[in-house]
């Protein structure tokens, strides 16, 4: 599914495109997302647009007299710049007709997505940012309160790390990926890690997912970028979806296990 990297490469690709623009048409081609799309959808129309920003997977767009459009992507979900005399493709659910003439487009095979409008000063004061911990890439995150959030968590650091109440959007690519740079097998109870682990899985965490955005994030099944395109950081993953293959460092074979229903990589020397 669309981890941060994702979501944040599609904000920085949509809001050129769609910031400063008006909404002159709101079109709904199918309502029943994970959450159906609430008929106040079309209360956007003849409003513009301020902004684009992201919270966890969330993306954000504002627009003017406080109506904000909340879009998360669910597993399929991707949102694109087009043209209204494009034909609507199989699974394109909903569409902003922009003044420029443009349209954005969501699109999402399997509906697990949510495309709601919400009218507030505060659109973080929302229930879907209720109970989220920092950012990862702010300083909120840092070592000194990882360490604090996980004296008494008896749970392996590859669970905690995907837990959104610890930290936001660190999914299961960037979990695996991190924890190896970190040096952190998956397995190791959250607990049992020093404050010096944690700082350097912090910073493992950033600039796993800063390389990501910059390479315009991982395709693995269906994620594409706001104009179509694949991220590329796939080509780059150490262990993720390389079970059996050899350690990109060491050479021993990457080894793949379940944890909390989701697959885990790493390697068994490099990681402890």
């Amino acid at each position: 599914m669309p981890e941060l990297p994702e979501v944040e490469t599609t904000c920085r690709g949509i809001s050129p495109h769609i910031v400063g623009n008006t909404v002159s048409e709101v079109i709904v081609q199918r309502s029943d997302l994970r959450l159906p799309i609430p008929p106040s959808i079309y209360d956007i129309t003849k409003k513009k647009i301020r902004s684009v920003q992201r919270r966890a997977k969330y993306i954000i767009i504002q627009l003017e007299n406080d109506h904000h459009l909340i879009v998360h992507l669910g597993m399929s979900g991707s949102l694109r710049i087009g043209h209204p005399v494009d034909s609507f493709r199989k699974h394109d659910h909903f569409a902003l007709t922009l003044s420029s003439g443009q349209q954005l487009r969501y699109h999402d095979p399997r509906r697990f997505g949510i495309v709601t409008h919400a009218v507030t000063s505060d659109p973080l004061s929302h229930t879907f940012f209720e109970n989220l911990g920092p950012e990862p890439l702010t300083d909120d995150f840092c070592g000194k309160g990882l360490f604090s959030a996980l004296q008494n968590i008896k749970r392996p650091i590859k669970t905690v790390l995907m837990d959104n109440a610890i930290v936001v959007g660190v999914g299961n690519i960037y979990a695996s990926e991190s924890l190896f740079h970190a040096g952190i097998s998956p397995i190791t109870l959250a607990s049992q890690l020093s404050r010096k682990r944690l700082e350097k899985l912090v910073a493992a965490v950033k600039k796993v997912l800063l390389h990501s955005i910059e390479q315009g994030g991982t395709t693995l099944r269906d994620f594409v970028r706001e104009n179509g395109q694949p991220g590329y950081f796939r080509q780059e993953l150490f262990v993720y979806e390389r079970a059996d293959q050899e350690c990109r460092v060491c050479g021993t074979a990457i080894v793949k296990l379940v944890q909390a229903q989701r697959s885990s990589y790493y390697c068994p020397k490099c990681q402890k």
